[in-house]
């Protein structure tokens, strides 16, 4: 079998699980991306309610950026690779304000014999601008784009000399699954242009989003930003 009749089928195989780990809509017929946000808001919220397995507070407050994408799936039938969805917030360098959220999307293959579904909640803290720099000129490979480690746990922790600005994002995930554990090196996220224009009611690209700040936030993204803007507090609060 070639390699590329394997990657298809994995491919395949991936999108297949991926609709199985979806989340529904609410009965109350939100639309795909508020039922996005949601999802997003909680799994930040759990993550955070736990005081010893929580992101430490000091790293929240040094956040430049947070992306929060639940249910990653992960797939292998001697082929892996990864899909999901999300969003991304990023803070205003000047004011440290929280932004309107840009949605994302998560993917990227692994090669070698694995057996095994994995769904997997992921949190991304940007703690330097490099890897958003890279997002909006297409995407970001975390391990090759920007670097990508696992960030250190506890709420009151103190997050070490390391945060200053040597890793430029701290990975925090919660799996459900046969696989233990995440690599993150090789995936890539890329902005969700279909979503954006879904959410904010007309077509917008990520430098309108992140950097222009011609997008204002709203009813859609609501649950997600309330959720950033409670556990990050403003740069400019920072000692």
């Amino acid at each position: 079998m070639s390699k590329r009749t394997v990657f298809a089928f994995g491919l395949v195989v991936v999108l297949a699980l991926a609709s199985l780990y979806a989340v529904p809509l609410s009965a109350a017929g939100e639309s795909k991306e508020a039922e996005r946000a949601v999802q997003a808001a909680s799994v930040l919220n759990e993550m955070m309610g736990m005081p010893e397995g929580g992101i430490p507070d000091e790293l929240m407050s040094r956040a430049k950026g947070i992306a929060v994408i639940p249910h990653v799936v992960k797939g292998a039938m001697g082929f892996g690779g990864r899909y999901g969805k999300g969003l991304m917030a990023q803070r205003d360098a000047t004011t440290g304000k929280w932004m309107a959220p840009t949605f994302v999307e998560i993917g990227g293959a692994s090669g070698g014999f694995q057996i095994g579904v994995e769904a997997t909640d992921l949190v991304l803290v940007f703690t330097d601008e490099k890897g958003i720099k890279s997002l909006l000129d297409g995407k970001v490979t975390l391990g090759a784009d920007a670097t990508v480690a696992a960030g250190p746990l506890g709420r009151k922790a103190s997050a070490g000399t390391d945060i200053k600005l040597n890793t430029a994002i701290y990975s925090y995930s919660r799996s459900k699954g046969l696989f233990a554990g995440v690599s993150l090196d090789g995936a890539a996220i890329t902005i969700d242009d279909s979503a954006n224009k879904s959410a904010y009611g007309k077509a917008v690209t990520g430098q309108d989003i992140l950097v222009a700040h011609n997008v204002k936030s709203n009813a859609t993204v609501a649950p997600f930003m309330a959720a950033v803007e409670k556990y990050s507090p403003r740069l400019s609060q920072q000692k």
